[in-house]
């Protein structure tokens, strides 16, 4: 009788003991697991820098933008396209000479000339030059122009060298068009206006030859 006693008296205290034991593994387990994930979102994965040819594609198509939109003029974009390609060169004759690679020093030279470019093309297209069309004939091809020319950067069709000779003829011919406005109060006679639009006409055979030859922009196939 006293035995009997003994074990249903211990038995309620082993329960306890084991439900404690339980518990405080749970709670050992929950403090693991919360500090585990706190560690995770404390430590966000870095954003990986873009590469040279990555950063030569953005400049490219910010440079598209300004001149679908109007922000650069052709002179503007002649300048910038000069200045894209002469990096072009460069980081090609670097290449040639270290076996296909950049070195780090040459990347960081290269990143510097590419700042310096975004800051130009941000000056280019918030200053007070805009490429103004007018309502005409004469205008609406200029635009249509460059309207090809911006599709053609934006596709890698055209390199930035291409850019800049497509843009220097067409700063030539909106040069000629001012000129020939001023001389005549504002306007163009019959014989300018045809003039014009067969300087146009070689243009836009200039531009499609630029847009279907075998140069590209670096990843961009030949069309």
């Amino acid at each position: 009788m006293k035995f009997s006693w003994m074990k249903w008296s211990v038995l309620p205290a082993a329960i306890l003991l084991i439900g404690g034991v339980a518990v405080a593994q749970d709670q050992s387990s929950s403090g693991s697991q919360s500090s585990s994930q706190s560690g995770e979102a404390a430590a966000p994965a870095e954003k990986p820098k873009p590469t040279v040819a990555r950063r030569k594609e953005n400049q490219q198509d910010r440079i598209a933008n300004g001149v679908k939109s109007g922000q650069l003029t052709a002179g503007e974009t002649k300048n910038l396209e000069k200045k894209e390609a002469a990096i072009n060169r460069e980081t090609a004759a670097d290449r040639a000479a270290n076996g296909g690679k950049l070195t780090a020093a040459e990347k960081k030279q290269v990143n510097r000339q590419q700042n310096q470019m975004s800051k130009q093309i941000y000056a280019d297209k918030h200053n007070a030059s805009t490429a103004h069309y007018g309502n005409n004939k004469v205008g609406q091809r200029r635009e249509n122009q460059q309207d090809r020319i911006a599709q053609g950067l934006k596709s890698g069709q055209m390199t930035a060298g291409e850019a800049a000779r497509a843009e220097k003829q067409q700063q030539g011919i909106n040069k000629q068009v001012a000129r020939d406005r001023k001389a005549n109060g504002g306007k163009l006679n019959a014989s300018e206006k045809q003039k014009i639009n067969k300087e146009q006409n070689a243009a836009s055979r200039n531009i499609y030859r630029k847009k279907h030859n075998a140069k590209t922009q670096p990843g961009t196939a030949p069309k």
